[in-house]
């Protein structure tokens, strides 16, 4: 199987960028700012300010409550040049206050090293529901739904990767 390089500085980044948009979008929900974009020290773009109405986590919420975060989050690793890594997606929604413990994702490449068509992951909410998102060439754009727990409590269908980093 073919692997490609790692590329955890570029994750890192991404993940700095979504964990900071969402800090500041937690801070301004207090009085109206826009904040100073800064430069990173990876060379990274800064990410765009952030509105006060934009969506927030509610952890004592519903799926449905959490859905417009959980799809703001794909959005922004879609845009990203991270876009094909299920590790980026799962890093961002750690950073955005998913529990880590309830995702679940698939793989990046099929068994014969190609990037895959359709990209999943999930995270499970509750005893009975799951956010799910699906990105790739075969979706167009990014897709985030909330659906019902399959069997067992788990959201996606066949075999996904083990989230042990």
């Amino acid at each position: 199987m073919l692997r490609r390089p790692d590329s955890s500085a570029s994750r890192a980044a991404i993940a700095t960028g979504v964990a900071t948009t969402l800090a500041l979008l937690l801070a301004s929900c207090g009085a109206p700012a826009t904040p100073t974009p800064k430069p990173t020290d990876a060379g990274v773009s800064p990410s765009p300010s952030v509105s006060p109405s934009g969506p927030a986590y509610v952890p004592d919420g519903t799926a449905d409550d959490n859905l417009p975060l959980f799809a703001a989050v794909t959005a922004a690793v879609w845009a990203s040049d991270q876009k094909a890594s299920g590790r980026a997606y799962i890093d961002a929604l750690i950073a955005a206050g998913f529990d880590r413990a309830a995702m679940q994702v698939t793989q990046d490449v099929s068994t014969v090293g190609n990037p895959v068509e359709s990209l999943m992951f999930a995270v499970r909410w509750g005893d009975t529901e799951c956010l799910i998102g699906q990105v790739g060439p075969s979706t167009g754009e990014p897709v985030t739904v909330v659906m019902p727990q399959l069997a067992e409590g788990r959201c996606l269908v066949g075999t996904t990767r083990a989230i042990d980093w």
